[in-house]
């Protein structure tokens, strides 16, 4: 099983920063969550996620994002056995800045906590519409 990855790391907030990609983006989000939140708080791992969620779509919605889906996932077809996931969430951003303004803000700062809390892993992708 490979290690938990909760936040991303200095070179990977840099290769986003260096991004030539203007247009919109939508980051798929893989989640697992902790059975207990870490934080003493007595929530289970989807309860703080739930708290972090209210708290951060206001945020994502005053700067033109909006979530495009959010749903639980079934046991993986293809791909490691041990890299089970309990829910997607595809959140648009109008750009990447967008996201990293957010992201960067102190009422974000705020908030994360509750995500950190929440999660026993995780994996953010920026991803950009293929037109065919």
């Amino acid at each position: 099983m490979t290690a938990s990855s909760i936040e991303p790391t200095g070179d990977q907030l840099a290769t986003l920063l260096s991004s030539s990609d203007e247009g919109p983006v939508v980051m798929l989000n893989l989640l697992r969550y902790l059975d207990l939140a870490s934080d003493g708080s007595g929530r289970t791992g989807r309860e703080a996620y739930n708290d972090y969620s209210a708290a951060v779509l206001p945020m994502v919605a005053n700067r033109g994002g909006g979530i495009v889906y959010f749903g639980t996932t079934s046991p993986t077809v293809v791909g490691p056995t041990d890299e089970q996931w309990d829910d997607i969430v595809l959140v648009m951003y109008p750009n990447r800045a967008a996201f990293i303004d957010m992201t960067s803000s102190p009422e974000y700062i705020a908030i994360m906590g509750d995500r950190a809390a929440a999660l026993a892993d995780s994996r953010l992708v920026p991803t950009s519409q293929i037109n065919f």
